[in-house]
């Protein structure tokens, strides 16, 4: 009996990681790629639909893959997505499940885990790297109540941990294509969504929630 064709969406703004995903899932599945390094082009690619797993960069340029993520979960209600990420942190992973994800694999880790992830999502599973169910583990119970930086959306969120890692505005702009007027204004709200006054302020609340 022929193996079926799987069909993958990859929407990942770097060709490298592209390759690289490309031919670790060739070597292990049958299957055909559609490739796209934008979220507005990742959005027409899967208005085609008939694809079998999107696996998405949580860092896109101008609009996060998590924004796009909630998008999808109407567009494509059905379609499972795996967030592929450079950050490590539970909080990235804890945005990327409550937005609909299926799955979140650290970019650094994704030459021993992939195809175990991506087999368990076919399967209709969800998938999360064993070091980082500890630590999400870890974090639940923490709060009372939900803390001031759950309420950050998720680029707000992006530009915060830029903020408190030392990283100046125009700095920031270039990594996440965004204007410098933009990022300013992401300052602006998250200064009030935490409740802070300074740049300095933020960094001690981020110290304080264990964020850096």
């Amino acid at each position: 009996m022929k193996e079926r064709t799987l069909k993958f969406l990859l929407v990942d703004d770097h060709p490298i990681v592209r390759a690289g995903v490309r031919q670790i899932l060739s070597s292990h599945f049958h299957a055909e790629f559609v490739e796209a390094d934008n979220a507005q082009a990742g959005v027409e690619a899967c208005a085609c639909q008939g694809f079998d797993l999107m696996l998405l960069d949580v860092s896109l340029p101008g609009r996060s893959g998590l924004d796009l993520l909630i998008d999808l979960r109407t567009r494509c209600p059905l379609l499972p997505v795996l967030m592929l990420s450079m950050h490590h942190e539970e909080q990235f992973a804890r945005r990327a499940f409550k937005a609909g994800a299926a799955g979140y694999i650290t970019k650094s880790s994704i030459g021993g885990a992939l195809v175990e992830a991506v087999k368990k999502i076919l399967a209709g599973g969800r998938y999360v790297s064993p070091e980082l169910a500890e630590s999400l583990a870890a974090s639940l119970g923490h709060e009372s109540s939900e803390p001031a930086h759950e309420t950050l959306s998720a680029r707000e969120f992006e530009v915060f941990r830029l903020i408190v890692s030392g990283k100046s505005g125009k700095e920031i702009a270039a990594i996440l294509f965004l204007s410098f007027k933009t990022v300013s204004t992401y300052r602006t709200r998250i200064l009030q969504k935490l409740g802070v006054g300074s740049t300095a302020e933020l960094a001690q609340y981020a110290t304080r929630k264990g964020l850096i």
